[in-house]
C-alpha cells in the first residue's frame, strides 16, 4: 500500500526573494514538476504551508501546528498529527520539499521497500549526502517530535534522527546530456534557478 505524502512548503525563500515553489521552470512551476513527480507515488498528497499557492488551490493545505515557523520539523510534526487523524492505517507518510523538481520517479517505492517496522526512520541519500527531508517519517513518533520541538535549541533534522532508528536508501546521479545531476538537487537562490533550468530535458 502507498503511503500518503506531504510536500514541504512552509519556508520563507529568503534566498530568492520570490516564492522559489511558483517559479516558472520549463513547462510548470517548481512546486507543479515536484507534485508531478511525487503524486504517482503516494495515496494522499497535502501540501505543507499556511495558505494555499495561486493555482494550487485544490490541493488540502495543512499549517504547521506549531507556531513560530520552526522549520522543516514542525512540517514533520504537522504530517504525523494529520496522518494519526485521517489515515489510521499508515504507519509512514513520505516527505518531499517544494523545490526539489528532479526527484526520482521512484523515491517512494525505493524508501518503502527497505522499511522493516512501524518506527523507523528511512532516509534518501546521494553522493554520500543524506537528505533528511526526502524521508518515510513514522507516525508513531509524533510525540517524541512534538517534545523534542519544545527545546528551542532542537531544530535540526539530523539531531532528531540521531535518536531514532535510521535506515537511508542510496539514489544514483542522473544522466543528462550536460553532464550528471544529483536528483536532490534543490533551488534556493536564483542561480540554482538558472542552473536547473539547463537539466529541464529531465522533466520531459
Amino acid at each position: 500500500m502507498r503511503p500518503p505524502g506531504l510536500i514541504l512548503a512552509g519556508g520563507r525563500s529568503s534566498r530568492m526573494g520570490a516564492n522559489k515553489a511558483l517559479l516558472p521552470l520549463g513547462d510548470k512551476s517548481v512546486l507543479g514538476h515536484v507534485i508531478r513527480r511525487l503524486a504517482p507515488q503516494v495515496s494522499d498528497l497535502a501540501v505543507n504551508a499556511n495558505a494555499p499557492f495561486p493555482g494550487f488551490e485544490n490541493y488540502r493545505y495543512l499549517a504547521d501546528d506549531l507556531a513560530g515557523q520552526l522549520g522543516p520539523l514542525a512540517g514533520i510534526l504537522t504530517g504525523m498529527r494529520h496522518y494519526s487523524r485521517q489515515f489510521a492505517e499508515a504507519s509512514h507518510f513520505a516527505s518531499a520539499p517544494c523545490d526539489s523538481p528532479f526527484l526520482p520517479s521512484d523515491l517512494v517505492p525505493q524508501l518503502s521497500a527497505v522499511c522493516p517496522d512501524p518506527e523507523t526512520i528511512v532516509i534518501a541519500t546521494s553522493l554520500e549526502r543524506r537528505h533528511p527531508v526526502f524521508g518515510l517519517w513514522p507516525i508513531a513518533l509524533a510525540e517524541d517530535l512534538e517534545h523534542w520541538l519544545t527545546d528551542s535549541d532542537n531544530r535540526r533534522i539530523n539531531a532528531f534522527l540521531n535518536r531514532h532508528r535510521t535506515v537511508t536508501v542510496d539514489f544514483p546521479s542522473l544522466q543528462t546530456r550536460r553532464g550528471m545531476l544529483d536528483p536532490f538537487f534543490n533551488i534556493n537562490t536564483p542561480e540554482e534557478l538558472t542552473q536547473a533550468a539547463t537539466f529541464t530535458e529531465i522533466l520531459e
